[in-house]
């Protein structure tokens, strides 16, 4: 007797594509539910995840999710300083909000089974079982389970007549969002292969962009740009325009090495123009507007709070501890940043804000606001216990 219904999270790629007759073939489930989340693809990327999920599903949900993608999670990734081992993290933030809206959908359809396309080595796998576990659903997860291959899936996929655009010579993974793109798979896992310009989609080669440097002025509230150039921009809007802005000259690119959640190293490649911009110069308002030890404190707390987002344990108790803190340093991170683009290179060249910590008058060496003097009470104790122990040594 076969089962009844199973959610599927659907991107309309391979390993999604052939999750739809695998359940039904391998796990007996008598109807398939596909979920494909839009948080910032491109539109004929979302139109073909639609389209392949009507046609190969029982049932086919797409959800716009852009907003709530850039206000709940972009947003609190921007205040934090969102960065993973040195790049802005894209994938990881959308993961757990993709998820929520499986979850969802499996609560309005009735279902008490989910299922996923990740294989068993990447992170995605455990940040997806989070949330759906969490919510108390079984998961299951053919690509893992049955161990499969990419060239077995392409072979499948081409058996059971489901278009794919991935071909063996160029198997690459893509995934995207409105804050990041992600490039792996096939001769891009080789940590010394270099990527063809081919595989961007977002940024051009910093060699062939203008040579005329481009400034652009950002306005944060609280922590998030609000403005660009003068003109008042949602969240959405601002980051969209930015990507594309950023991504002509070049800005934007990572070819790295990363450890994953598992402890496997990987060659990884993202397309982040409008983040490595955003978050260079709120990185730089927070210098100009936190105290030296908000800022020592707040490091600590940015680099904690991303390694818990990159494993997607956006439910951990410290998580939500740590954006606490982070909300409440927010409050003082307004102002303006001029931001220099020039071929792959973001530069911050001036900022100003009215919440400010600096003060012209006392760090002008030709002010007489603060005497000098007092300074020598200071250099008098300065290091006093290291002076001690080095003369010690000295005698």
């Amino acid at each position: 007797m076969g089962k009844e219904t199973v959610v599927l999270a659907y991107s309309g790629g391979l390993d999604t594509s052939i999750c739809i007759p695998l359940v039904k073939e391998r796990y007996g489930f008598d109807r398939v539910v596909t979920v494909a989340v839009n948080v910032g693809q491109r539109d004929e990327e979302i139109a073909m995840a639609t389209e392949k999920g009507k046609n190969l599903a029982d049932v086919h949900y797409t959800i716009d999710a852009r907003e709530k993608f850039v206000h709940e999670f972009i947003f609190a990734a921007i205040r934090a300083n969102g960065l993973y081992e040195g790049y802005p993290m894209g994938t990881a933030l959308a993961r757990p909000l993709i998820a929520e809206e499986v979850v969802r959908v499996a609560m309005r359809e009735g279902a008490t089974t989910v299922a996923h396309g990740c294989t068993g080595k990447g992170n995605d796998q455990l940040r997806f079982d989070f949330i759906f576990r969490i919510a108390g659903l079984e998961v299951i997860a053919p690509i893992r389970e049955l161990n499969l291959t990419r060239e077995w899936e392409i072979e499948y996929a081409q058996e059971h007549n489901i278009p794919v655009t991935v071909k063996k010579e160029k198997p690459w993974s893509i995934d995207e969002n409105l804050w990041s793109r992600s490039i792996e798979g096939g001769r891009l896992e080789d940590p010394a292969y270099h990527p063809p310009e081919e595989i961007y989609a977002w940024t051009v080669s910093p060699d062939k962009a203008p040579d005329t440097p481009e400034i652009i002025t950002l306005d944060f509230l609280k922590g998030v740009p609000v403005r660009m150039n003068g003109k008042d921009m949602s969240g959405m809007e601002l980051i969209s325009t930015l990507n594309d802005l950023a991504g002509k000259h070049g800005i934007g690119r990572s070819n790295m090495i990363e450890d994953r959640i598992l402890g496997i190293k990987a060659r990884e490649i993202y397309e982040h123009p409008a983040a490595t911009v955003i978050l260079t110069a709120h990185a730089d308002l927070e210098q100009l507007t936190l105290t030296r030890q908000e800022l020592a404190f707040k490091r600590m707390v940015d680099d904690k709070w991303a390694e818990l987002a990159y494993m997607g344990l956006v439910h951990e108790p410290l998580f939500h501890d740590l954006n606490a803190f982070i909300a409440t340093s927010q409050e003082k991170v307004t102002g303006t940043v001029d931001v220099q683009l020039f071929k792959g290179s973001c530069r911050v060249l001036g900022r100003s804000s009215p919440e400010s910590v600096y003060s012209g008058e006392l760090a002008s060496f030709d002010s007489a606001a603060m005497d000098q003097t007092h300074a020598i009470g200071v250099s008098a104790y300065y290091g006093i216990q290291a002076r001690m122990i080095e003369q010690r040594k000295r005698k």
